[in-house]
């Protein structure tokens, strides 16, 4: 199984609004904290507010924020939300979904044991993820690497102390 593209964006910036919970965020700085696309990030954007993961506002103080607490985005539901087709065959593609994926002119479409073995494959996958939240994620790496990745926000440092600012004189 492999993800588009489309989902590990859509992952990222959700890893990227947890960590930054604490204010609002744009598109832009995500797009440079990753080195992505701007364009391509507007869509995924757009469609995670769609699904209820995010919330949007335009404007001089607008930006991007998880819509609820990272407890609350279920992994699983993120991956079908932004995987158009979850299909790893053709035989395996809904009828009417995409002709040419369905599983026409397959002999064996009507019993194959491998569509069987697959279909176990992706429920076991799909088990994991729904397992999960955004929160399992959040973890002191990914936490200290993005806030180091954030554009043009000031870095937090704690002052020193006057007798640690002495010696390093």
């Amino acid at each position: 199984m492999r993800l588009t593209l489309y989902t590990d964006y859509a992952l990222r910036t959700l890893l990227y609004l947890g960590v930054h919970a604490d204010r609002r965020v744009s598109i832009r700085e995500v797009a440079q904290a990753y080195g992505i696309s701007e364009n391509h990030l507007v869509k995924v954007i757009h469609h995670l507010g769609k699904g209820g993961f995010i919330d949007t506002l335009r404007g001089r103080n607008g930006g991007l924020m998880l819509s609820r607490s990272p407890e609350q985005i279920n992994l699983g539901d993120v991956v079908r939300h932004t995987e158009d087709d979850m299909a790893l065959v053709g035989c395996m593609a809904p009828p009417g979904k995409d002709s040419t994926r369905a599983g026409e002119g397959c002999v064996l479409a009507s019993g194959c044991t491998l569509r069987g073995l697959l279909g176990e494959a992706l429920g076991a996958f799909m088990t994991v993820l729904d397992g999960r939240t955004l929160a399992d994620l959040l973890r002191p790496y990914e936490i200290r690497t993005l806030r180091e990745a954030t554009p043009g926000i000031e870095k937090k440092t704690a002052n020193p102390t006057p007798k640690a600012a002495e010696t390093a004189e």
